[in-house]
This record gives C-alpha cells, structure tokens and sequence, in this order.
C-alpha cells in the first residue's frame, strides 16, 4: 500500500513509518516538527539524540535500499497544502499521529490549552474534509487513546468503543442499541480525542469514510525491531514532566539515583503497551479496514494494566531507586480500577510483549547509557489541571534546592 504517516517524527509516528516500511509499504511521513519545536519551547530534550528527519529517513535507505518520504506539512494550518498533497498522491491509507499528545503540556497555560484544541481538532477535521472533497477512499486509521473513556469505576470492563444499552420506550418496551461510550476526558488533550471521536462516526455516517479509531494506552519501552538497525535511527525518549510517559520515567529516573516520582496514593490504575506492539496493532488495523459505509471500527489497543505505586515498587525492586510520594498535580480520583477488554486485537493474531519479559532493564540500559543528557530540573511534573491544586506542587522531590543560612 502507499501509506501516509501524519505525524511520523514523533514518538510512535517513527518507528511505526520504519515498521510499515519494512514491511514493503510505501511510506510517505507528512509532519510539521511541531513536536522538536515544542523540545526548545520546554528547554529540554529527548534523551537518546535525534537526527534530523531528512538524515532518519537517509540512514534508513542506507540501510535498507527502502525510501521513507518526508513532507513538511502543518495539517491543522495548511489545508490547501494537504489538500493537494491528497489529491497528487492519492495513498490506500492514512495513518494520523499527528497531534499534541501530552496530557501535561495541554494543562500548562490557556496558551497551551488553545494550541492543543486548534492543532489537533483542526488537524482531524482538515484531513477528512479532504478526503470527502477529493473522493478519495482512503482507510484512516487514528491514534486515539483509552482517556476518552476516562478512570471511574463502574465495576464492569470497558468494551471496545461501543456499550449496549437498553432504552425505554414511551409505550414502554425496552429497546436495545448501541451507543459511543461516554466521553470522560481528564484532561484539554483527552477532550480534543474525545471530540476526534464525533469527527469520526458523523464522517463515516454522513460521507461513508472507513475509519479505524485506536483507543491506546500508555506506551512504553524504547526499541522496535527496525529501530535497533542503526544508532541513527533510535526513537526518541522523553523523561520530562509533561512528555515522559509514566513508565519510562520511573525508569530513568532509577538509572540516574533520581527518586521515583509518585503522584497521590500511587492508586491511579492504568492501562500500558510496548511501543512494539503500538506499531504490530497500527499494521493489523491497516490489514483489516471497515468495509465503506460501517460505523468506525474501533480497538482499545492495550495489552496489560497495573497500578501505578505498583509500578513505582516493581521498578524500586529492581534498582534499588527510592519512592518519593508526591501531591497529584492532576485532578483526578485518588484510587480507581480498570478493567479493559482488547479481545480484537489478540483474535488478529498479537502476541503481546509484557512487562514481565525482561525489556525493562533494556530501558535502564539506554538510559544509563545516555543519563549525560538528562536535565534534572525538568524531571518533575510540575504542570497543575487546576489554579487551586498549583500551589500544592512539588518542584523539588530531591530536596537540593538552595536553602537559607538560619
């Protein structure tokens, strides 16, 4: 298939463009490099070093003799230009990454707040009115996440996009349908997916557009089979506050004597997939498209939950890392359950990759190996969902700041 990759510079975007490649795709990459911009905003930057895009993707033809092409191309603000890439390339499937990702960086400011409802609602909604402008029948697969759903407890499993309800009549019968689970975002990001959402089933009622929405959970780990080829072509690791996924941070932060950052009780349950596995459910998703005119097929593309103090212990097991227990920044439940189900995509054929396999002391290699990187100042999460909760915040978990001469 010719595959556009929106958003492939990113974090899953990359190594998933490399993954389709291998595979005998041809990959077009369409990005803004919003998210290296946003490196220089925060004043940090990934741990393992990046190359440019254009000497990624030459490093990956060197090694390969496989072309990944790459346009610069900003979807939320550069309609026309998508547009006409659209109609000059015509691709069998879009993939779509390409959006702000991080729950902390959405919090941050109104400014933040702003940016990620016009970049990523802009970026969905340009790309499928496009795509009903030309008439092309492209399959769109979207990188969605399990926070649409939200973290209550209502003591039964999350389905896979859509819950069976029974609806009373006015003459009194119960009638069964069902219906787009309710949103419950926890965050402006989290809102901007569940608003994706809409964007998704009135395009497939209204225009018959096939598309596969991806409810993902969070991603961990650093190497995917492609990216471990070449030392040029490592994905990029993110440890700050707002960008570190809650794993990898609890990693590096063993790997550098810093303390384990946990946030509340630790109670937050969650629900966790290797990056390995984000890209082997990207190619099942692109394998088996919704026929034209069904409702989106959507996956909750996770393979495991666990607790976060549990995580936070497994991981002080390990490496002999302290916890530090932390006042939560985010305004959510101090305790929650999670129960998921994911039964489409094991009947696909995914073997999933679990924490239990020994990848974890792979992460603390690769974070030994580049901890010179690591700028401890912005190693906390110190971005608050609230102006009451900010006060509250931490910003010192290992206690060296300057103190005063009594």
């Amino acid at each position: 298939m010719k595959i556009a990759v929106l958003g492939g510079d990113g974090f899953v975007g990359w190594p998933t463009a490399l993954h389709l490649s291998d595979a005998g795709h041809e990959v077009h990459i369409l990005d803004n490099l919003s998210r290296r911009w946003i490196d220089t905003e925060l004043g940090v930057q990934s741990l393992t070093p990046m190359d440019s895009i254009q000497e990624r993707t030459r490093i990956w033809h060197a090694e390969t003799g496989r072309r990944i092409h790459f346009n610069l191309i900003d979807l939320a603000r550069d309609y026309e230009l998508l547009k006409n890439w659209l109609a000059e390339h015509r691709p069998d499937a879009v993939v779509h990454f390409a959006e702000q990702r991080a729950a902390p960086y959405s919090m941050k400011s109104d400014r933040h707040k702003n940016y990620t409802v016009n970049n990523n609602v802009n970026a969905t909604h340009n790309l499928l009115n496009a795509l009903v402008e030309l008439e092309l029948d492209a399959h769109l697969v979207h990188l969605g996440t399990m926070g649409v759903y939200g973290y209550s407890t209502i003591g039964a499993a999350i389905p896979e996009g859509y819950l069976p309800v029974g609806i009373e009549t006015m003459g009194g019968e119960t009638v069964n349908q069902e219906i787009l689970y309710p949103s419950n975002p926890g965050s402006v990001y989290h809102m901007t997916k569940c608003l994706d959402q809409l964007l998704f089933q009135f395009y497939a009622k209204n225009d018959r557009l096939r598309i596969t929405d991806l409810h993902q959970g969070i991603v961990w780990g650093t190497h995917t089979e492609q990216t471990r080829r070449h030392p040029q072509l490592i994905n990029r690791f993110d440890y700050d506050g707002d960008y570190g996924t809650v794993l990898n941070r609890f990693l590096i932060q063993a790997a550098i004597d810093y303390p384990l950052t946990v946030h509340g009780t630790g109670g937050q349950t969650r629900a966790f997939i290797h990056i390995q596995d984000s890209v082997r459910c990207i190619e099942l998703a692109l394998r088996n498209p919704p026929a034209r005119g069904s409702r989106v097929e959507i996956f909750n593309q996770m393979t495991e939950t666990h607790r976060i103090r549990d995580l936070a212990e497994m991981v002080a097991r390990m490496t002999g890392a302290k916890i530090a227990w932390l006042p939560n920044p985010r305004k959510e439940a101090a305790e929650n359950e999670l129960v998921v189900r994911n039964e489409k995509f094991l009947a696909l054929g995914l073997n999933p990759v679990r924490l239990e396999d020994g990848l974890l002391s792979e992460i603390v290699d690769v974070a030994k190996k580049f901890a010179y990187r690591v700028d401890r100042s912005r190693v906390p999460a110190v971005s608050a969902w609230t102006k009451d909760i900010a006060p509250l915040i931490n910003h010192d978990p290992e206690g060296k700041r300057l103190k005063s001469v009594s």
